[in-house]
């Protein structure tokens, strides 16, 4: 194959996830109003569409052409540039998952450390949001974010630590292709957990939507944002809930590897991995009440940070004896 043909291939693979995921991003709202209304005993959207499934649409619509504001006393180079910042990377990340045995997009021995390098920029977008805005709550929402992230970011990326001494490996195939015998989940309850909770942290989910405390912050770094802008920082978080999830099943859950006994394709196996997974975030927002923020960094750096570090321990000297 030459040159051309394979970029090519490379080409049409990048578009057809950026056209998946950006779709997928949108209906995930949708998704996600309709699971929180029916767990509250409503009916959410209705009204675009049979059952309001044309509402994200309308919500696109709406927000492209919305009036696009941008504060008076704003540093406007960087109030125009933080939410590029935010976006870029939460889909750049995608280059490197593996969606199964034989679909990606590239293949590479530093996968994992690759996606949590890309994945930390996302931060350097909000603070410049917050900052760029001119505007108290704005600033207050990034400095938690900022804060939140960083930490967060160290108990998540030490909880990773256990699979990859089993797996032997950083790129994503191996580290799959290593379950083959079993999920890592069973082997590493513990580090899941942490990965879990680490995983709401980073996306600013419930119950560490700090950053973003309506009832504290308006909206938190986004306040003054509108019309598309807004819409890029909305994107960005969703398409982190995605990837997050994927690098999830593909570390605990054994990736496109299904159950023996249920004949379904590798790519279908994924699906529904990924589905429930999100489906738990969405569960959560519904369920959990919000941190204080002072419980917030006393749960990660009291309890997450010891049992992370515990784990990697228990690891090394089970593979040192045993393995």
């Amino acid at each position: 194959m030459d040159i051309a043909t394979e970029a090519l291939i490379a080409f049409i693979k990048i578009a057809v996830v950026l056209l998946v995921v950006s779709l997928v991003v949108a209906y995930l709202t949708y998704l996600e109003r309709k699971i929180i209304a029916h767990i509250q005993m409503r009916l959410g959207p209705m009204r675009v569409g049979w059952h309001g499934l044309l509402q994200p649409i309308a919500d696109g619509l709406k927000l492209f052409l919305k009036e696009d504001i941008i504060p008076a006393k704003s540093d406007k180079v960087v109030f125009v540039l933080a939410p590029i910042m935010v976006l870029v990377p939460a889909f750049v990340v995608y280059s490197v998952l593996p969606f199964s045995e034989n679909f990606y997009i590239t293949q590479v021995n530093i996968g994992l450390f690759l996606i949590l390098a890309i994945s930390s920029l996302g931060v350097f977008g909000v603070v410049m949001a917050g900052w760029a805005s001119n505007s108290k709550y704005s600033l207050l929402g990034a400095l938690r974010s900022a804060a939140q992230m960083l930490s967060y970011e160290i108990f998540l990326g030490f909880a990773l630590i256990g699979p990859l001494m089993l797996a032997g490996s950083l790129n994503m195939q191996k580290i799959v292709e290593a379950q083959s015998e079993g999920w890592f989940v069973f082997s590493q309850p513990l580090a899941f957990i942490v990965f879990f909770i680490a995983a709401l942290a980073e996306t600013n989910r419930v119950p560490f939507d700090l950053p973003e405390a309506e009832t504290e912050l308006v909206s938190g770094f986004h306040t003054e944002y509108s019309g598309m802008k807004f819409a890029f920082f909305f994107l960005a978080e969703y398409a982190n809930i995605m990837v997050v999830s994927t690098v999830g099943i593909t570390l605990f859950f054994g990736g496109w590897m299904g159950i023996p006994g249920i004949p379904l394709p590798g790519f279908v196996w994924f699906v529904l991995k990924l589905a429930a997974m999100i489906f738990v975030f969405i569960w959560l927002r519904a369920t959990l009440p919000r941190y204080r923020y002072d419980q917030l960094m006393r749960v990660g750096w009291k309890f997450m940070f010891p049992l992370v570090l515990i784990n990697i321990f228990l690891t090394g000297l089970i593979k040192y004896l045993f393995l």
